[in-house]
Parts: structure tokens; sequence; C-alpha cells
């Protein structure tokens, strides 16, 4: 659990208590590489704290896959569909590496939430923080070259650029695979 603690204490105070309520709702997974943890269109009711390991999020769209995020060590993935409004995902969450997660009923992170302030406003900064995100990449495909995008893409995401397919980079980025593969090819 120390990639999840160091990453929710980055981001706001967490007390040992709160560790300790929160790890008897959580429970130890390991998923292969290219496993669908969150799958479009099938109720999961789990989310996923990552302890090692990457993902990344999808939908697909005239039967080709579009990325709209990746995850790494101490992140968190779940569907927002079913945790906010109680509806199957739209969208898939796959491993795109042998993965090491934490599982937690989406029913007991809504309880943690509705009685742990220290983890209730860890959730409002992880959302207020994916909020940003997803306003600036919306910004940035209308308004940025490619190159740019890339750039803003290798600060956003420092060790995805390093670890993730370039295809999937490329379509969260809004690019062509031979376009992306041009501007790496620059950088020498």
């Amino acid at each position: 659990m120390k990639n999840i603690m160091d990453t929710m204490r980055g981001l706001c105070p967490i007390s040992e208590q709160t560790e300790r309520e929160l790890e008897c709702c959580l429970t130890l997974c390991h998923f292969p590489k290219k496993y669908q943890l969150v799958k479009e269109n099938m109720f999961c009711r789990y989310a996923y704290f990552i302890e090692k390991g990457m993902t990344r999020s999808f939908w697909l769209v005239d039967g080709e896959e579009i990325t709209t995020s990746f995850s790494c060590e101490g992140g968190i993935v779940f569907s927002m569909d079913e945790l906010y409004y109680g509806k199957v995902s739209e969208e898939f969450v796959e491993t795109l590496e042998d993965v090491e997660a934490y599982s937690i009923l989406l029913s007991d992170l809504v309880r943690l939430f509705e009685t742990n302030l220290e983890l209730c406003n860890w959730g409002r900064i992880i959302h207020q923080n994916e909020y940003r995100r997803l306003h600036r990449s919306h910004k940035e495909r209308l308004t940025l070259p490619a190159r740019e995008r890339y750039e803003e893409f290798k600060k956003q995401f420092p060790d995805v650029y390093r670890r993730a397919n370039l295809g999937y980079i490329a379509s969260y980025l809004g690019i062509t695979l031979p376009t992306l593969s041009r501007l790496r090819a620059s950088y020498g």
C-alpha cells in the first residue's frame, strides 16, 4: 500500500486511523497485462487502487478504441457512471502491464466518503484534479498543434509516455501513429 498511501498523503493529510479504516475495505488483487478491470455495458461494483502497474481507460467508437486516460502507481480507477449515477460503464479500463491493485466495493467507497472527512477531502481533490486534466486536455486538442500536445502529455504523464504503447498515446492525443512516431524521432 506504500505507493497508494504516499500518493494520497501527497494530496492531503491522511491519518493512520483513516489508513486503517480504508485498509479494512480493501482486497489485494493481481491482474495480468490486457485484463479488463471495467467493461463497457457491464456493472463492475469495484474501484481499484493501483499499487504497481499501469492502466488505460478507453471508449469503443465505431469499432475503434479511443484512449481517454492513463493511471499508474498510486492512482485509482473506476467507472464514474457506476459510482455517481448507478449506471453501467460507458468505457473500459484495461491493464497495460501486470497490475497489483487493491479493490474496494463502490458502496464501501461511497460510505467512506460520507463518513470520513479525510477520505472525502481526498476524493474531492482527485476529482478536481481529474476535472482540470480533462479540461486542459480538451483545450489542448482544440488549440495546440500535435508537437505541443505531445509536450504537454509528457509533462502531465511523465511515466506513461515512456511505458505505454505509442498507439494508445496517439489515440489519447488525437493524432495518428505515424505523426507521433515522427515527433518522437525528432527528439533524437
